[in-house]
């Protein structure tokens, strides 16, 4: 089954956004840093979902790119999937823009791949696996 795994959020602080979640008693992660992508992360618990919030931790990431050029906000949409490598096979095989052909690894040993917002009707979306 396909569920949503989290929204990614941009912001300029991760310590200035968090604070809301923490004053409505969710639980956030400690941070995080995944340097392929040039960011830090916190997790915020909420149901059965999570909001990632990012914070560039280089001013060429694209994250900082996308604050300078968009401002804070919604960054993706992530969705759980049971087989990472064969949706990619398989968005691959249909036509389906990819970020990256590749298969990474990110925050908390999750395996990630971004599908182009070309393909998704503006929305960047990110795919994970079930199970991690």
């Amino acid at each position: 089954m396909i569920t949503i795994d989290h929204l990614g959020i941009a912001v300029k602080s991760l310590a200035a956004a968090k604070s809301i979640y923490e004053k409505l008693g969710l639980t956030v992660s400690p941070e995080e840093t995944v340097e392929q992508e040039k960011v830090r992360v916190v997790m915020v618990l909420a149901g059965e979902s999570r909001l990632e919030l990012l914070e560039a931790t280089s001013d060429d990431s694209t994250l900082a790119k996308f604050i300078a050029k968009r401002g804070e906000g919604l960054h993706h949409v992530c969705l759980r999937v049971p087989d990472l490598a064969a949706a990619v096979t398989k968005l691959k095989a249909d036509g389906v823009r990819l970020v990256s052909e590749q298969i990474k690894t990110g925050a908390g040993g999750h395996r990630y791949a971004f599908v182009h917002p070309q393909s998704t009707s503006g929305v960047l979306l990110e795919l994970v696996e079930s199970g991690h």
